[in-house]
């Protein structure tokens, strides 16, 4: 028994058996690193996402032109910890300058006034926090919405773009470090209608452990234009949700 443990020893040690194992390791991971990259140096799968990056800008192109004809409701609802905490109303409608203007139709009730003292100033601070950080969500919310072709370019240069269809008539465009490092941007296309029907968003705030969701609904009007119909900002960190709804599109008075 003794010979054969240190024979089985030996053998485990040896050179050629140790070259051997290093050999097939260094093989497994070329292959695995081929594999997955494939997709990306694959000049059919690029000349495909590519194709369907210039469809997405035209329809961009096409809706913003049109719904400039537009007015329009968008409702804000702040929600901190589940407990609605602000709900604003907006009517809007494109400037001559083709940036969207609005007028407030409705705020949140006027909040009783704050407690003096050091209690008082707590809760100050607290205020003063929240509008920093809504600011702040606000400002990153501009960055995936509306999306942006050239940062879709820009990532599918990069080697950071992906093609599905996982139905019929159905593209999902999916990139990372769209738009920070670390994020995740995913655009679902109707490829017969040529229409944006969803964005999905993985982002942060700041620095990669203060997560952001952003999920980006679209609707189609009967007269054609496609509009953002709804959209939920989701940090969790903070645990405040910011839902908008954009709904009662009617054609501007000439």
């Amino acid at each position: 028994m003794l010979r054969s443990k240190t024979s089985f020893v030996k053998i485990a040690q040896s050179p050629v058996t140790v070259r051997m194992a290093l050999i097939v390791t260094a093989m497994i991971v070329v292959l695995v690193a081929v594999g997955a990259g494939s997709s990306m140096q694959d000049p059919a799968a690029k000349e495909q996402l590519q194709a369907k990056i210039a469809d997405v800008k035209a329809s961009l192109a096409t809706n913003q032109q049109s719904l400039r004809q537009y007015t329009w409701q968008e409702t804000t609802e702040i929600s901190l910890k589940g407990e609605v905490k602000s709900k604003t109303q907006n009517a809007c409608s494109y400037g001559p300058d083709g940036k969207v203007q609005k007028k407030l139709v409705s705020a949140p009730p006027e909040k009783k006034e704050a407690p003096r003292g050091l209690k008082g100033k707590i809760v100050e601070n607290k205020v003063d926090d929240m509008k920093e950080y809504m600011e702040s969500t606000g400002n990153l919310i501009k960055l995936y919405v509306p999306p942006d072709p050239a940062k879709m370019q820009a990532a599918m240069a990069a080697g950071k773009g992906a093609l599905t269809q996982p139905s019929a008539g159905k593209a999902v465009l999916t990139f990372s470090d769209y738009a920070l490092p670390g994020d995740k941007f995913s655009l679902t296309f109707d490829t017969t209608g040529k229409k944006i029907v969803s964005v999905n968003v993985n982002t942060y705030l700041d620095k990669p452990g203060d997560a952001v969701t952003l999920a980006v609904g679209f609707t189609s009007l009967p007269e054609g234009p496609n509009y953002l119909s709804t959209s939920l900002l989701d940090a969790t960190a903070k645990k405040i949700q910011v839902k908008t709804t954009n709904n009662g599109y009617k054609l501007a008075a000439k």
